[in-house]
């Protein structure tokens, strides 16, 4: 039965240049497309007709907990020395957004995205749309299917575990550190909140001891944290490590 679905979604679905253009994103053709699709769905795209979902945010939610898992057995495994500091360390620098998004990109979700989304796309679409299409892959395939698949398709194609080892961008954690040491305290705000293709966007500020040292817009409000953190180490002159 799978194989004839996949059949008819390649050769006679409606959706059949959608299913190709997953195809050479995937390497496979899906049995169950709808899932697929709704991957795909962002919140701000018109695909009210097309879908009795809202968006794909159910799908990301699942997706984010599996990849969250995958990662952390092929880490636990891969470093069998390593304590739990470092192994929490090491998932989040693969499973944060900024990698995601890379990852998104390097896979060219965005030309899927572009098929179902008429708003501009941001680098977080990309990132959000990759773990919908883990959910979907999932609920098709299993987790043992979804496990290999992530391995060898994704952590091994477009993430350098290596350089992650001794790479640290997390601007918020470098700037908490150096508070921390001088006695300092830090806080976030969100300064202002408003509507930017069809989309919340958040402006942040970051402040030290109560005095505002950076602000960033994003539409992620921790992306927002981070940049205004990475702004803030440079105003207040701390070298940034991220390297």
């Amino acid at each position: 039965m799978g194989i004839i679905k996949r059949t008819y979604n390649f050769y006679f679905s409606k959706d059949r240049e959608f299913v190709k253009r997953l195809k050479s994103t995937l390497g496979f053709v899906p049995s169950n497309l709808g899932l697929y699709k709704l991957a795909f769905y962002h919140k701000s795209g018109n695909f009210e007709k097309e879908s009795n979902y809202q968006s794909n945010e159910r799908l990301e939610y699942l997706g984010d907990a599996i990849l969250g898992t995958i990662v952390a057995e092929y880490l636990f495994k891969k470093y069998p020395n390593s304590d739990e500091g470092f192994l929490t360390k090491m998932r989040s620098k693969v499973v944060k957004r900024k990698s995601l998004n890379n990852i998104a990109d390097g896979m060219g979700l965005d030309v899927l995205l572009s098929h179902y989304n008429s708003t501009q796309l941001s680098n977080s679409m990309l990132g959000n749309s990759l773990e919908a299409l883990i959910g979907a892959i999932y609920l098709e395939r299993g987790y043992r299917w979804s496990k290999q698949y992530v391995i060898r398709n994704i952590l091994m194609k477009y993430v350098d575990i290596q350089k992650l080892e001794t790479y640290d961008d997390n601007y918020k954690s470098q700037l908490l550190e150096y508070c921390q040491k001088n006695g300092q305290s830090v806080n976030y705000e969100i300064i202002n909140k408003y509507k930017q293709d069809k989309r919340d966007r958040f402006k942040v500020g970051v402040f030290v001891d109560g005095q505002q040292l950076a602000t960033a817009d994003d539409f992620n409000k921790k992306s927002a944290e981070q940049t205004a953190s990475k702004r803030a180490l440079k105003q207040i002159g701390v070298m940034i490590h991220a390297n």
